[in-house]
């Protein structure tokens, strides 16, 4: 479960107070697994922070969200303010939460995904408005940025809280992920309009919602299997990439190099005279003329 929440511009002892309650629920419904966003602007975002701190939240990530299209300092006595900071938490220092880092990838074309992340405000038709024309929510949030969190880190059939909903936006993208959401909301308008909204998004299709598993997900296959299965025959040579190094695939799965004999891993490690290795992206075999990692072999495995 991920919690989401917009943080308001109050201050004083009654806002820490508030916020400090909020935030102790919050902690308590979390999964284990889950983590926390919180978004807020300068006026209150260092307080917010250091209460989660106080109650035992891991900071994971401070996320800058810069607006392509901030709205203009009319007055001219202060720098635009042309971004809003996204705290990103997990329940406790040692808390194993879930991070979609391939999705992330993939989504920012095959580069690392940065914690500055440039999107454009709610504008045009998605901004919603009442019947003056006038902007319905002050600080609606753009789809998109709701969806980046989402992907993060969670997964289709998750749920989503937003004890401040809004106008829906978080219950919206959450709907068309297939994720399950809970919001709160006090205000009858938004309220209204959130329902309205929620009503009109359509899911998006099973195998749409899918993303790139990460390697921590790959299917744990291992290496005597393959050879077991003939997808490596035993005395195969393997060499690292430069090929610099020599060893033969036995029979039992191990390998062996010069006097050396055990795991891919181990014996790895071993012929670099370093601590740990990853034996599948280590060594590499000859398939046609090209040299190939061993890893490759696991897709093979998963597919026949």
């Amino acid at each position: 479960m991920t919690a989401w929440w917009t943080a308001s511009t109050r201050t004083g002892t009654a806002y820490d107070t508030f916020t400090h309650e909020w935030l102790s629920e919050c902690r308590r419904l979390l999964r284990k697994d889950g983590t926390i966003w919180v978004i807020g602007t300068y006026h209150n975002i260092f307080r917010i922070g250091a209460i989660m701190q106080e109650l035992g939240f891991w900071l994971l990530n401070d996320v800058i969200w810069r607006k392509s299209n901030p709205m203009p300092n009319f007055r001219g006595r202060r720098f635009t303010n042309a971004h809003e900071t996204l705290i990103w938490a997990a329940r406790g220092r040692d808390a194993r939460y879930r991070f979609n880092y391939q999705a992330m990838k993939s989504l920012n074309d095959e580069v690392q995904m940065r914690s500055d992340w440039l999107l454009p405000l709610c504008t045009g038709q998605e901004r919603l408005r009442n019947e003056h024309g006038l902007k319905l929510h002050p600080t609606q949030k753009p789809e998109a940025l709701l969806h980046r969190v989402l992907l993060s880190c969670t997964m289709p059939g998750d749920i989503v809280l937003d004890p401040f909903l809004g106008t829906g936006t978080t219950a919206a993208v959450a709907r068309r992920l297939s994720r399950h959401y809970i919001g709160i909301e006090r205000h009858p308008a938004y309220v209204e309009a959130a329902l309205g909204r929620v009503r009109r998004v359509r899911p998006a299709p099973h195998d749409g919602i899918a993303t790139t598993p990460t390697k921590r997900e790959a299917p744990r296959v291992p290496f005597g299997s393959l050879v077991e299965r003939g997808l490596i025959a035993p005395g195969t040579v393997l060499t690292d990439r430069t090929r610099r190094v020599r060893a033969m695939v036995l029979a039992d799965g191990s390998i062996r190099a010069g006097a050396l004999q055990g795991s891919i891993h181990k014996i790895g490690a071993e012929v670099q005279n370093a601590p740990a290795c990853n034996g599948w992206t280590f060594w590499h075999f000859d398939r046609n003329g090209e040299l190939v990692p061993i890893d490759a072999l696991r897709k093979d495995a998963t597919e026949t």
